[in-house]
């Protein structure tokens, strides 16, 4: 082979290599994550003791939006579907009061997990250095460190018992819950290390808050509230290909 002819051939093998996104590629990400509500509540209901027992009107809730680190792992099981691993530092959300509870402000706040499993398909030629794709998967997602503000508690304080008890106690857990993930963005390649990622995840998730209030002249009130948090999800990363 002439040299010249050799030249181009090791030009053209190089060029595929540097954007190759193939099978067996792996690829990880690091980056900005936005976690977006799109929530409603339900009323607080009180569903012990039976005397009690029944929804509290006009009450309701909102979440807001939290900020942070997103991880992900990338395997590429074929040239166009891989399987992907999604992490995070825990946002903290924060939960405002609404309709007769916006006077509180702040009502509590959690930590919410939610480790998932992406798969998805990449379009173009396994060495385009840009890559739409599509993706759909699963995620579990937990609470933890819930926390209830004071005025929170004054408030629930006035309404099982109609008066500002400070002896009361109230405490809260939320339902864990597996939530299907639906995935769509694009993947571009710089060189052959370093390249950049850009994606929209929506998951639709329903969950309940659990409330047991402590102290009261009945003994421990138990409520509860329903959830629906459908949160869409920007994540923004650089990512590196080995």
């Amino acid at each position: 082979m002439k040299p010249r002819a050799l030249l181009a051939v090791l030009g053209t093998l190089c060029a595929s290599a540097v954007h190759a996104q193939s099978a067996g590629s792996s690829i990880i990400g690091v980056g900005w994550v936005r976690v977006m509500p799109q929530d409603s509540s339900k009323p607080l209901t009180i569903v012990a003791p039976g005397a009690l027992a029944g929804p509290v009107p006009n009450t309701g809730s909102s979440l807001e939006s939290a900020d942070t680190l997103g991880l992900t792992y990338t395997r590429f099981l074929t040239d166009h579907i891989a399987a992907e691993l999604v992490l995070g530092v825990p946002p903290r959300f924060r939960l405002n009061g609404a309709q007769a509870l916006a006077p509180v402000g702040e009502l509590g706040s959690a930590r919410q997990w939610s480790p998932g499993v992406v798969f998805k398909y990449f379009f173009g030629d396994a060495d385009s250095a840009f890559r739409p794709f599509v993706g759909a998967g699963l995620s579990y997602i937990w609470y933890s460190d819930v926390r209830l503000t004071g005025g929170f508690q004054r408030a629930v304080s006035v309404t099982v018992t109609r008066t500002a008890n400070p002896d009361l106690r109230t405490e809260a857990k939320v339902d864990s819950k597996w939530a299907p993930v639906l995935n769509v963005g694009a993947a571009y390649q710089i060189d052959r290390h370093w390249g950049a990622l850009l994606s929209v995840s929506y998951l639709p998730l329903k969950t309940r808050a659990h409330l047991r209030t402590y102290g009261t002249p009945v003994g421990t009130v138990e409520s509860q509230s329903d959830l629906k948090i459908n949160p869409i999800v920007g994540m923004l990363a650089v990512t590196y290909r080995f």
